[in-house]
Formats: C-alpha cells, sequence, structure tokens
C-alpha cells in the first residue's frame, strides 16, 4: 500500500466519538489554538518578507514571493526541520482557512456591470477559453496518469484565477495536501514565465493595446501576474486585462459548484450517503443519525465569494473600503500560500516533474492559443 493510500483511508476513516465532540462548534480545545501558532508565526513572517521583496522589486507580485518563500522555507536546513515539525499545525491551517478567507474577499474585487459592458463577445470568448482549459486539461493530465487530484488542481488554477482557484476547488475536492501545493507551484511557475514570455510577443503577434490587454486577462492565471504583464503595454491594456481576469474569477464560484455537485453525486450514488464534508460544512444528511454529514453543494466560503461580489455590484462600498479590502485580501492569500509552499517537497516533485511540466507546458499552450484565437474573433 502506497503512502498516498494510506493518507486517503486515515482521511476518511470514521472518527471517535471522543475526536468528534472536540470538533463540534465550540468546543475547540485550547491545545489546539495554542498548536497553530508557531505556524500562523511562521506564515505572517513569510508574508512580511514576501511584501518587503514586492516593495524592492515590484515586478515580483506579492504572492509569487510568498509562494517562494514557503517552498524555501519548506528545504532550508534551518527552517526546514520547523516548517515541518512545530509550525506544520498553524501552516496547514494557514493553507486552508485563511485561503478561505481570502476567496471571500476576492469576491469585492468583481464588479458584475464592469466584466458585463466588456461586451457579449467578449463574454463567449472568456467562457469558451475557461471551459477549453478547465477540460482539455482534466482530460490530458487523466490521460497522462498524474495521481490523485492534480489534473483537477492544476486545470481550474489555469483556467481560472492560478493558486486562489485551486485553494477553492481543493477544498470541494478534500485534496490532498501534496496535491494542492504541487498544482500551485506549477501554476505558480508558469504564470510567473508569462511575465516575461507575453510582453516579447506583443509586437510580433500583432495585437494592438486592448487586444494585448484582454489575451493578457484570458491567458495569464493570477490577478498579480495579469497586472504586472499587461501594465507593460501602457494603461489601457492594462484596464481591459483586469476587466477580462475578473470575468475569470467571476466563473470561481459556478464552476466550484459544479464540481461539487459531481463529487457529491459521485460519492453518495452507490449508498445515498457522504463519508466526509469539508470542515464549515453545516448541511447534514438524512441520516444523520449514523453521524454521517452530506457536502452542501455549494460551500460557505464560495457563497460568501457571491455574497461579495453582489455587495460590490450595489455600489455601496466606498472605494477606501474596497481598498482595504483589496489589501486584506492579499495578505490572507499571501499567508495561505507561505503555508502551501512549505508543503512542497521537491524531490517528489522533481520524481513526478516530468508528467507534470509536460502537462503545465500543454495547458499553457492550450489557454494562450484559445485565448488568442478569440481575441481576434471578437475585436
Amino acid at each position: 500500500m502506497t503512502g498516498r493510500d494510506t493518507a486517503t483511508k486515515a482521511r476518511t476513516r470514521p472518527e471517535p466519538a471522543a475526536a468528534a465532540a472536540l470538533r463540534a462548534p465550540g468546543r475547540v480545545p485550547a491545545a489546539a489554538v495554542r498548536g497553530k501558532l508557531p505556524g500562523l508565526a511562521v506564515a505572517a513572517a513569510g508574508v512580511a518578507l514576501a511584501w518587503t521583496a514586492h516593495q524592492v522589486l515590484p515586478a515580483v507580485p506579492l504572492l509569487t514571493a510568498a509562494i517562494v518563500l514557503g517552498v524555501a522555507a519548506a528545504h532550508l536546513p534551518g527552517p526546514r526541520a520547523v516548517v515541518r515539525g512545530v509550525a506544520r499545525p498553524g501552516l496547514s491551517f494557514a493553507g486552508k482557512r485563511l485561503m478561505r478567507a481570502g476567496v471571500v474577499l476576492l469576491g469585492l474585487s468583481v464588479g458584475l456591470g464592469d466584466v458585463l459592458g466588456l461586451g457579449w463577445e467578449t463574454v463567449a470568448m472568456v467562457l469558451g477559453t475557461v471551459a477549453a482549459t478547465f477540460a482539455g486539461t482534466v482530460w490530458l493530465g487523466r490521460r497522462m496518469g498524474l495521481p490523485g487530484d492534480q489534473p483537477l488542481l492544476i486545470a481550474t488554477g489555469y483556467a481560472i484565477c492560478g493558486a486562489s482557484a485551486i485553494g477553492a476547488m481543493s477544498e470541494v475536492s478534500d485534496s490532498e495536501e501534496e496535491d494542492v501545493a504541487t498544482a500551485v507551484a506549477l501554476v505558480t511557475l508558469c504564470g510567473t514565465l508569462a511575465i516575461v514570455v507575453l510582453p516579447l510577443l506583443h509586437r510580433p503577434l500583432g495585437l494592438d493595446a486592448t487586444q494585448f490587454g484582454r489575451w493578457v486577462g484570458a491567458g495569464v492565471h493570477d490577478v498579480g501576474q495579469v497586472v504586472a504583464t499587461a501594465q507593460t503595454a501602457g494603461p489601457t491594456a492594462l484596464r481591459e486585462a483586469v476587466l477580462v481576469k475578473l470575468m475569470r474569477v467571476a466563473m470561481l464560484a459556478p464552476l466550484v459548484a459544479a464540481v461539487g455537485l459531481s463529487l457529491r453525486r459521485r460519492r453518495t450514488g452507490g449508498s445515498g450517503t457522504a463519508h466526509t464534508a469539508p470542515d464549515d460544512a453545516a448541511h447534514t444528511s438524512p441520516e444523520g443519525a449514523c453521524g454521517a454529514r452530506r457536502a452542501p453543494i455549494v460551500p460557505l466560503f464560495v457563497a460568501g465569494f457571491l455574497a461579495m461580489t453582489a455587495l460590490r455590484s450595489t455600489g455601496l462600498l466606498a472605494q477606501p473600503v474596497l481598498t482595504a479590502a483589496h489589501q486584506a485580501q492579499e495578505l490572507l492569500l499571501a499567508a495561505a500560500l507561505v503555508g502551501l509552499g512549505s508543503a512542497v517537497h521537491l524531490p517528489s516533485l522533481v520524481r513526478g516533474g516530468g508528467r507534470v511540466a509536460a502537462l503545465g507546458l500543454c495547458s499553457w499552450l492550450v489557454i494562450a492559443g484559445v485565448s488568442y484565437g478569440g481575441v481576434l474573433l471578437t475585436t
């Protein structure tokens, strides 16, 4: 039996009654809280270092610096013992819970009026790009034999918005931390390369500022990477890129909900009961007397994302509030990425790196090619 099989069995094995009681709302032991403090302190230190790196080198996005620092901490001789030991509970907490909070606040960056103002042609182009990238990456990843949820997570990161989308999808799919870390590392690497590669293709491909901005918004993964790439072509390109990117971000909730519903049906298809559920699920199954819980179709953090999007679209929030929320979102996601980066084990990534890298390259070519064709057809 492999380590992955053992971890999966451990995750799905029913909890003892005492452990389940400790996980009940309002019954969190003080020792569990104290156990997370060292890891949260490490995550905070990583965010501070990432912010400093971003201030010194503005071309390096905060989130990219955060994931790199997390990976480095997991492999440097000194910090490695802390990251893999006393700090592990808190770093895992940051990678899951703080990621959820950051995704909720991400909804405040999406104004539906601005997105729909781009026109139905651009909406159709983005929908086609997301669908082709997601479906094609999942299919190819399965064909290549990538383990676990790696194809699903990589497809989500490429199709929607990088690491934050991977974190959101991992909550629904109940993915292993190793799969999440591998997907985040790959998507972050490719998105960082896009900052260098795409501006070099701007003129050779014959794109004007509007077309280049929309291509970047449709084809680059993380929001910070989109900004860093598009600003090289001026303010028009930057505006178009951000609007198109926000349209992709708006698709996070329906995609995660659709996958969650599919997984729920698959897990309950045989017996009508579900054996696992996200920690924040408040819904119980009809078989609740047996202690089983049914996973919600729309997880609470996705509902929060939609609520924040609706709130932003009302126009009631002042710009200083939106600015503060954006800064909080960046810090939360950066802390989550430090936690996820610290779970990356490079020797394991290198052993399976050939197939993972090949999938990343193919997915990058798909999203870049489809979005390029879509931009030419719609502008």
